[in-house]
């Protein structure tokens, strides 16, 4: 029987449009008559899409190489899948005979798509399309078979010669064309089954029929399987074509125009198809995320009897890997070494500054010394808050590694191990907002302070175990003297404390100013006959000013300096980290000293000014900003008598009260302050001259220097 290139009938145009292809699927449903049996169709399609991938037209008689390992895999996979076929072979060999029977007597393709979904109208909608592929894929692979083994084995050449097949076969310029545009059609139609099967696998427990992203997918899977088994009939056609007609229908371009035009349909379909699974997945996550975070919630609120299961669901362990890097070891290691120990974790986004993580190493360092201490009792983990709307590109990866490099201590061995549900518990719960926080984690996982960085900025290690009752204990053991003030920003002040010194700190950024005061105070001094120290601390923030300075201020010899610039960085840092520490207790201006002696640092470096403080021993102080510091100095003659009867710092503190006027300007920056947060203190903070409420006002910043 002479069959000619368009036996299969042409597409209608306007089957192909939106309202065509939405009437094809109507009548596709109204086919379906579900059993009720669900089966698991990713394994057949698995198959189906190897021999696909198998059968590629390579030149006649070319050997296919398969690894030997890849082949007892598959041959262990296929094992799995007998039970399975024995209940589908049937129906896949009952379609793969009507399409050829349909087609061998010149039906049109619509009636042979409506035929097969007759037959497969009992089954799931993705197990349609998938036995309908599994039909063509059978008829597919016999032919590329006999194809590939047609010159060497003899049983495949004399079944080209029945199916008068020689021909064509020596005709590879004109075959691999024709399939070329074939295996087009079947990627696309791959690609939807596997979009098919994916929406049947979406789990019921996060996403229902009802809701709007699977609703208007399923709206549209009738129309899927329809085109997909309309395209396995026609593919069909095109290698009964080439066996019946040979060389007439190699050289035939009628087909080329169906062919696109159905892998565009098709292409279309599946990119609303996964548009659609795309919306039902970030559906699906949207809702683990809030299962995640609640069973976070009841698990922070149970007792336990070490910190295993909080660390586990805070670091998600994945690949069998240990989750975490030790940064001493430069190893993976276990989260199990951290068994019953109290952790800090370091929570920070990949921009946490070099000069906070410098401070926190040397404290970190320290506590090693003696491990056996009480305050060396405790571990860290860095804890990378990296926003998942953005890609983790290489940039980012060095970031991270950079940064892990930096750090002696433990963190997650990647930035992924922390979830979703765990990123919104820190953001919501402890208030992570990009300012780094430490959170103490006690042996049994409780949460013993949600932000222990200001205790370890002020005492270090000797905080430890870091607890609100621990912090409580340390204030009341503090008054303000200088060893709060700076003790820990250099050793030298510890020698200057011991030999009964007077200790000068200073700061500003008027380098002029402080020639002035540095020469006048140690003019003073000599007049005075008293021993003085003096320290430049600089401004919050430094930059290139102040490190011009500390330059200036070491090679004209005025005064000591810092050893490094990340130590000024780090005075105001604790300074800023007590107002937090005492307001946290409920400590106000007007009820404390240690807070008004805060707040009036803090108002210093938040002047245009210089300023000064001078300290003896443990309660004599003095401070005041530049103008009436350097001019008190300046006047030493009309106080020099009260400095003799009452001492030096009594004696200045009475000339500070005689300069003072009623006007005043004080202005003082909170940093890490949010906007909501500005309500709740702003009657707490007044005016360390006359004790008003301040004005709060919002300051953004962007100094370059």
């Amino acid at each position: 029987m002479e069959l000619s290139s368009g036996f299969y009938g042409r597409s209608n145009p306007h089957m192909l449009s939106t309202s065509g292809g939405k009437a094809m699927g109507k009548l596709i449903e109204a086919t379906h008559e579900p059993a009720g049996v669900e089966i698991n169709m990713k394994p057949v399609l698995d198959i189906v899409e190897d021999i696909f991938e198998r059968a590629t037209p390579a030149a006649p008689g070319a050997i296919m190489q398969v690894d030997a390992s890849e082949s007892d895999e598959r041959a262990l996979h296929y094992s799995s899948l007998e039970q399975m076929m024995d209940v589908l072979s049937a129906t896949i060999n009952r379609i793969s005979c009507e399409i050829t029977y349909r087609l061998s007597i010149g039906e049109d393709a619509h009636s042979t798509t409506l035929a097969v979904a007759q037959i497969v109208k009992g089954y799931s909608w993705d197990a349609k399309i998938v036995l309908a592929l599994a039909a063509f894929a059978m008829t597919y692979g016999e032919f590329l078979l006999v194809v590939q083994l047609y010159a060497t084995n003899p049983l495949a050449k004399d079944v080209a010669l029945l199916k008068q097949l020689p021909e064509i076969l020596t005709r590879a310029d004109l075959l691999k064309p024709k399939f070329d545009i074939l295996a087009n059609l079947i990627n696309a139609m791959v690609v939807v089954a596997k979009c098919t099967v994916e929406f049947k696998g979406l789990p019921s427990k996060y996403i229902r029929p009802e809701d709007p992203e699977l609703s208007s997918a399923n709206a549209d899977i009738p129309s899927a399987v329809y085109w997909t088994i309309r395209s396995t009939v026609i593919c069909s056609s095109q290698i009964m074509g080439l066996i019946n007609m040979g060389h007439e229908f190699l050289s035939s371009t009628t087909d080329a125009w169906e062919l696109s035009s159905l892998t565009h349909n098709i292409n279309s379909i599946y990119n609303d198809l996964v548009e659609k699974l795309n919306r039902c997945r970030q559906r699906i996550n949207e809702r683990k995320d809030i299962e995640a975070f609640e069973t976070l919630v009841r698990l922070f609120d149970a007792i336990h009897i070490d910190n295993m299961k909080i660390l586990k669901a805070l670091i998600y362990a994945k690949d069998d890997q240990p989750p975490l890097w030790d940064g001493t070891t430069k190893q993976r290691v276990s989260i199990e070494l951290l068994r019953r120990r109290s952790v800090l974790l370091l929570i920070s986004d990949l921009e946490i500054s070099e000069k906070e993580l410098i401070i926190l190493e040397q404290i970190y360092n320290e506590s090693r010394v003696q491990p056996t201490r009480i305050e060396s009792q405790y571990e860290v983990i860095w804890i990378p808050i990296v926003d998942r709307s953005t890609t983790f590109d290489d940039t980012k990866r060095k970031q991270f590694e950079s940064l892990q490099a930096m750090m002696p201590w433990y963190s997650v061995g990647h930035p992924s191990m922390i979830q979703p549900a765990v990123m919104r518990y820190i953001k919501e719960v402890w208030g992570f907002n990009k300012k780094p926080l430490l959170v103490v984690l006690d042996p049994q996982g409780r949460v013993a302070n949600p932000n222990a960085m200001p205790m370890m900025f002020i005492w270090g290690s000797m905080a430890f175990p870091f607890s609100k009752l621990r912090e409580e204990a340390l204030w009341k053991e503090e008054t303000w003297r200088i060893e709060l003030l700076a003790d820990s920003i250099d050793p030298s002040i510890i020698n200057w404390l011991t030999d009964r010194k007077f200790i000068c700190l200073y700061g500003g950024e008027d380098m002029n100013w402080i020639r002035k005061f540095t020469t006048t105070a140690k003019a003073v001094a000599k007049t005075a006959n008293i021993e003085l120290e003096m320290l430049y601390v600089g401004k919050s923030n430094p930059r290139e000013r102040v490190r011009r300075n500390m330059t200036n201020i070491e090679l004209e010899n005025l005064s000591h300096t810092l050893s490094d610039i990340s130590l000024i960085w780090f005075f105001w840092v604790r300074l800023e980290s007590m107002w937090h520490s005492r307001a946290q207790h409920g400590v106000t201006v007007r009820n404390d000293l240690i807070m008004q002696e805060i707040l009036t640092m803090l108002g210093f470096d938040g002047s245009d000014q210089g300023w000064a403080v001078i300290s003896r021993g443990a309660d004599e102080m003095a401070r005041a900003k530049a103008e009436t510091f350097l001019k008190s100095l300046e006047e030493y003659t009309a106080w020099e008598a009260a400095a003799a009867e009452k001492g030096f710092i009594p004696a200045l503190n009475d000339h500070f009260r005689s300069l003072r006027t009623e006007h005043h300007c004080n202005r003082l920056t909170l940093p890490g302050i949010s906007v909501a947060e500005i309500g709740s203190i702003k009657d707490t903070v007044v005016c360390v001259d006359c004790g008003k409420p301040m004005e709060a006002l919002l300051m953004f910043r962007c100094c370059t220097d």
